[in-house]
């Protein structure tokens, strides 16, 4: 059967050019934020951003695509499967916010020395690529005794609001732009129609998209002709910065954004590698965490600040037909952009409505196959599963609208906030909502199984973890939401559940004196 892969295999599929549309609308989106946040925000010049941090980004992508383009390879002709779909991968969106927001920000603040930030910004990327190279020699243990829901069920809600929702108000925002490729992309893969002459459905609807929003007049001419302008830039090693920054003080004072960031990328890429397994491919757990913590650390020594990981649609692509040539792709085109400068140019002329039917598609192929490659009696557990990351995603549109008119959760205070809506449950839920889903789930498997003192060692796990601050600790701060490390905020929770992990343990106790 391997010899049989052996001839079977190929790096080009029809499906890889729908596959690459996709990803690479998808990495786009975050070289377009590093820019904005970066140049914008940061104040840091060109010379950092084009000239270090990008071709930092470029080297971990190129890499990590490499790699996992390779991984699918191997499994291929190892397993006799004709299309194994390479692991999809990029810069990690959650911890580009959360350092540039709590880490370099501050920074910036507190030394009004950008080159400082970005050196501190170095040291943060070094520390989540070390927790997700070490994790991943534990997480193997920590998929197996997890049920399959409670690993979905958190990709699921987050499938749901923070890609499919995103996708869906950018298409109704602009219908004559967006609503036309997305039935294109509903009519081949959900309506399972093929397209004249086989074209790939994703490559039509990137290209009709791009014709409307020109055609429209909803582009910028003058802003395209403007963001052209080669600027070649090389890779270079950074290490003495690294260093620097790493054996100072600011990396003990940020340990409280670095740690959790890291755990956050390990668990969700762990996640994806059991949705990964589920549609069909399984990859090696130890080779692929580490390798997520290789091209984390690639991207830090060569002046990337930003951590890489694991994305989340695997199914979706599989679906469509990808194989390993969409990852390299992905990786060439990228580093391109990177080390060429124009990143700004490829924004200008692609409008993200024009790829934005690709990514709700598979969002929706993450959120159904919570469900259909569990058990269908598991189906409440992955529903309990939705409810901290629409926790998360409204949060995000509570901060976004508050921001938008002049003011933050501190200056409208919680107390007439909460007048309108639970708003401190509503944070507690989004603190660490990754861990949350994830134990929440866990522990309704347990309960449809009658499984009761497992759940109660989910609830001490909870408890455990709250103890900590991971999960539900909160402070306000800055006129922003911050982490809250240690019992001091989170005793509630702590106690709640461990009243919970009680109950359960007496519920386990009377069924088997029942029997």
């Amino acid at each position: 059967m391997p010899s049989d892969a052996h001839t079977s295999f190929r790096w080009w599929r029809a499906g890889d050019l729908d596959g690459f549309f996709g990803l690479f609308v998808d990495n786009l989106i975050q070289l377009i934020l590093i820019v904005v946040l970066c140049g914008n925000l940061l104040q840091m010049p060109g010379e950092l951003v084009f000239g270090r941090i990008l071709p930092g980004v470029a080297v971990s992508l190129l890499v990590g695509n490499g790699f996992y383009a390779w991984q699918a390879r191997r499994l291929a002709l190892a397993t006799g499967q004709a299309q194994v779909t390479a692991l999809p991968y990029g810069v990690n969106t959650v911890s580009l916010f959360a350092h540039v927001l709590f880490v370099m920000k501050p920074v910036l603040e507190q030394s009004h020395d950008a080159e400082l930030a970005w050196r501190v910004g170095l040291a943060a990327c070094l520390g989540s690529g070390v927790i997700e190279l070490a994790g991943a020699f534990l997480a193997g243990w920590v998929k197996r005794i997890t049920p399959r829901a409670a690993l979905l069920a958190t990709l699921a809600g987050i499938a749901i609001t923070f890609i499919a929702m995103d996708f869906c108000f950018r298409i109704f925002a602009q219908p004559l732009v967006g609503l036309l490729p997305l039935a294109v992309i509903l009519l081949q893969y959900i309506g399972r129609l093929r397209l004249p002459y086989d074209v790939p459905a994703g490559l039509v609807a990137v290209v009709l998209g791009t014709g409307l929003a020109w055609g429209l007049g909803r582009m910028d001419t003058a802003a395209l002709n403007a963001a052209f302008a080669l600027n070649p830039q090389w890779p270079a090693l950074y290490l003495g910065d690294l260093l620097e920054a790493t054996f100072s003080n600011y990396l003990l004072q940020f340990l409280p954004v670095i740690v959790p960031m890291g755990l956050f990328n390990l668990i969700g890429s762990l996640q994806n590698l059991e949705s990964a397994e589920a549609a069909g491919d399984r990859f090696g757990v130890r080779s692929s965490l580490a390798m997520n913590g290789v091209g984390t650390i690639a991207a830090a020594c060569c002046g990337s600040v930003f951590p890489t990981t694991i994305y989340i649609g695997h199914p979706g692509w599989k679906k469509m037909g990808a194989g390993a040539g969409y990852s390299v792709a992905n990786g060439v085109a990228i580093t391109l952009l990177c080390l060429l400068g124009l990143v700004g140019w490829v924004a200008a002329l692609v409008p993200v409505e024009a790829g934005a039917a690709i990514l709700l598609w598979i969002g929706i192929t993450i959120a159904a196959q919570a469900f259909q490659t569990t058990p269908a009696d598991h189906a409440p557990a992955v529903v309990v599963g939705f409810f901290p990351a629409l926790a998360g995603w409204g949060l995000l549109m509570l901060e976004s609208g508050l921001r938008a008119a002049g003011a933050n959760v501190e200056t409208v205070g919680l107390t007439a906030l909460t007048q309108q809506l639970p708003i401190g449950g509503l944070i507690a839920l989004e603190r660490g909502f990754i861990f949350t889903s994830m134990i929440w789930s866990a522990l309704t498997v347990c309960l449809i199984e009658a499984r009761y003192r497992a759940a109660a060692y989910w609830a001490l796990a909870a408890a455990a973890i709250s103890a900590t601050g991971l999960m539900h600790g909160y402070a306000i701060a800055g006129g922003a939401i911050v982490n809250a490390y240690g019992p001091a905020t989170t005793w509630p929770f702590v106690a709640g559940y461990a009243a919970m992990a009680a109950a359960f343990w007496m519920g386990g106790w009377r069924a088997s004196g029942e029997k």
